[in-house]
């Protein structure tokens, strides 16, 4: 039909198929999250590890974005993958729409009705063996519709995305953005072999100066109990350093050197004593914290309030108020058991 004609009175029109749209009105939330991972991470493996995907999906997925936007996101360099200013700009939105998502979940999570389902807690592996893993059996016992996923981490991990419901942690600063409540004070004492004090009634602190010392490693440098050995023993005094409590508490136990330790740790220990009494300066407060959306879910809330009094019950142990192993009775324990 020439382009002038017009159809016959009453036919129906001609259908037209509509234009292929290509740009940002084809673009899916799964493309920004690709987009950030690649930002974050500067690597394509990386980026794919982080999504579940694999390298060449990646690959592919990244030209087809840059190709349907007409931009590139990313130059290329040895250093890895760096954002164009347009890379940037897709990324930073990717980050506040994810933030919008994660608050979106935790106001819903906050509005469940039947305590159930998986409650995230991190804490460290200290406060876990030697002090919370019978108080979350004793919960678990209680609630049984309720399931545990716990995380062992000395970082702070973002509770406003969800990486976990609850933190446990020893700080005297915790985070503007959590609320929750102190549940005890973490005292710390200095503690030595039992048996390598047998028999001594009295003990100089210039004796101490020169005995062989054992303390936290190097990451642990902001921690109370290793600056004051930085700052009151010689370096070479201090022969051995582990990163993680429970490692320190038996080297001391070994007899390697003295040491500070928490008093919920070595008190219970008989071959331990104490060689001085608890340093408030060395405490440090144990916290109960949650994201302020999570705190009125039923399941935070029944932890929470199962926690506190519990580790309430504890509080003398863990602000040292039971010395089960002094120095006279600790190294009587230790000469019976030989």
């Amino acid at each position: 039909m020439p382009a002038s004609a017009k159809p016959p009175s009453g036919a129906a029109p001609v259908a037209r198929t509509p234009p292929t749209r290509t740009g940002p009105q084809t673009l899916a939330w799964d493309d920004f999250r690709l987009i950030k991972a690649i930002a974050d991470r500067r690597a394509l493996p990386a980026a794919a590890t982080s999504l579940g995907l694999n390298h060449s999906t990646v690959f592919r997925r990244l030209g087809q974005i840059e190709q349907a936007l007409g931009v590139k996101l990313f130059e290329r360099h040895r250093s890895g993958y760096v954002a164009t200013p347009a890379g940037d700009e897709m990324a930073q939105l990717a980050e506040r729409v994810d933030s919008d998502i994660s608050a979106f979940a935790l106001r819903l999570a906050g509005q469940e009705i039947k305590p159930a389902g998986d409650l995230r807690v991190t804490t460290n592996d200290t406060l876990l063996v030697d002090l919370l893993t019978p108080v979350f059996a004793g919960f678990l016992a209680q609630c049984p519709d309720i399931r545990l996923d716990v995380l062992l981490s000395n970082q702070a991990l973002n509770l406003s995305k969800r990486d976990a419901d609850v933190a446990i942690r020893a700080t005297d600063n915790p985070p503007e953005t959590l609320v929750g409540r102190k549940a005890a004070r973490i005292a710390w004492a200095l503690y030595g072999r039992a048996s390598d004090f047998a028999g001594t009634d009295a003990i100089s602190t210039e004796s101490l100066w020169q005995r062989s010392w054992v303390s936290l490693g190097d990451s642990f440098a902001a921690l109370k109990a290793v600056r004051y050995l930085a700052q009151h023993v010689a370096p070479e005094r201090i022969v051995y350093k582990v990163n993680t409590v429970l490692g320190l508490a038996e080297a001391v136990e070994a007899g390697i050197g003295i040491g500070f330790l928490p008093c919920f740790i070595a008190d219970r220990k008989p071959a331990l004593t104490r060689l001085a009494l608890p340093d408030d300066g060395l405490a440090a407060d144990l916290w109960l914290l949650t994201h302020p959306d999570l705190r009125h879910s039923p399941r935070v809330r029944l932890f929470l309030d199962f926690m506190a009094g519990e580790l309430g019950r504890m509080r003398p142990l863990i602000e040292g108020q039971l010395a089960l192993s002094p120095r006279s009775d600790a190294a009587a324990s230790q000469t019976d058991a030989e």
